[in-house]
């Protein structure tokens, strides 16, 4: 099956359940990810937010990036809040991203694979 931009997926040689099982891990990862990066927006984001208000208050009058800039660098801990919030988003995104785009590299693959090796029992 051809990718629309001409890229193909890779084949593999893994049996479909095992295939299911390691796409179903995928999803679960990722629920526990957006899950954990909105409860950091919850607390952390909405603390920065807060935190952030008076500056807010000055843009709304007179935006310039300078303003902005000292609004941030005199909140050291809200622009860190903050950061954290929107790199974790940003990554999360471009990771979901990159798996639509060009499916699961074989590095995480290998992640999932030895993850559901180690959940499964011996018999």
């Amino acid at each position: 099956m051809k990718h629309p931009r001409g890229i193909r997926r890779r084949k593999s040689s893994r049996p479909p359940a095992i295939e299911h099982q390691i796409l179903h891990l995928r999803q679960q990862w990722m629920r526990r990810w957006v899950a954990i990066t909105g409860m950091l927006w919850l607390t952390v984001g909405l603390a920065s937010l807060w935190s952030l208000r008076r500056t807010f208050a000055q843009l709304a009058d007179y935006f310039t990036w300078a303003a902005l800039r000292y609004g941030l660098a005199f909140n050291r801990l809200a622009a860190a809040g903050l950061g954290l919030c929107c790199g974790l988003t940003i990554i999360l995104l471009c990771r979901e991203l990159r798996y639509q785009i060009w499916g699961m590299p074989r590095s995480e693959r290998y992640q999932f694979l030895k993850a559901l090796r180690r959940s499964r029992p011996r018999s």
